[in-house]
């Protein structure tokens, strides 16, 4: 796992070591998946869990508070970076980032949400970080609006949203065990941008395939009503 520098200033001394610095973060991580609250995590438990001093913690993060803002960041991983071969490309690329199943994960988020929104600090750590990958995806979604391939009208937010919603409640609460495990992303994807794609581009935007159970189609034929039982 790849761990961030914490925003915290750090003493000039004999340079860190990013084994010590993962072992730390993954303690704090596994006591929190194991069902330890952050209030309850002490400094303590986390180095005896890491196999560390106290001091070697405190020489790298000053309390508590900014070991866990890092080790959120750590949890969600580095921000990606799209290819740039298509929009529905790229789209399905970084949505399968966000759907990406990670168990430690989904234990650990739901416990550390009510924290994060009780702490203006760890908030605002969160949601910069959130907003460096919104941005990646808003990129995408203006590439689009310039090179033709998605409706110059398009609300770049609310269609942001449309996307990433569904993937992220799905790895984080599988809140609806019927949609699919496999190629999620890309049935998502070509499901909106056969409703957002430019007018050059509607008659050639990729179908979702069956949407409803016995292999029905969202649509009839052509002059036929949405199949909506």
């Amino acid at each position: 796992m790849s761990t961030r520098g914490s925003t915290a200033a750090r003493p000039p001394g004999r340079p860190r070591s990013a084994r010590v610095d993962e072992a730390i973060v993954d303690a704090v991580l596994d006591l929190i998946a194991e069902g330890t609250t952050v209030e309850a995590l002490s400094m303590d438990a986390v180095a005896a869990r890491a196999g560390v001093g106290k001091a070697t913690v405190y020489r790298r993060w000053p309390n508590k508070e900014a070991l866990v803002s890092d080790a959120v960041v750590a949890l969600k991983g580095d921000v990606p970076t799209p290819r740039g071969e298509s929009v529905r490309a790229d789209l399905i690329s970084l949505l399968t980032l966000v759907g990406r199943a990670n168990n430690r994960a989904g234990k650990i988020m739901p416990c550390l949400m009510p924290e994060i929104k009780r702490n203006p600090a760890l908030y605002q750590r969160y949601m910069d970080w959130m907003e460096k990958r919104r941005e990646v995806i808003r990129d995408v979604l203006r590439r689009g609006i310039a090179t033709g391939e998605l409706d110059p009208e398009l609300d770049v937010e609310l269609a942001l949203a449309a996307l990433t919603g569904p993937m992220t409640l799905q790895s984080a609460l599988r809140w609806h065990p019927h949609l699919p495990k496999e190629r999620l992303a890309e049935r998502l994807v070509d499901m909106m941008l056969a409703g957002i794609a430019g007018p050059a581009h509607r008659d050639t935007a990729p179908t979702t395939g069956p949407s409803h159970p016995g292999g029905r189609s969202a649509a009839g034929p052509a002059g036929d009503p949405p199949v909506t039982g």
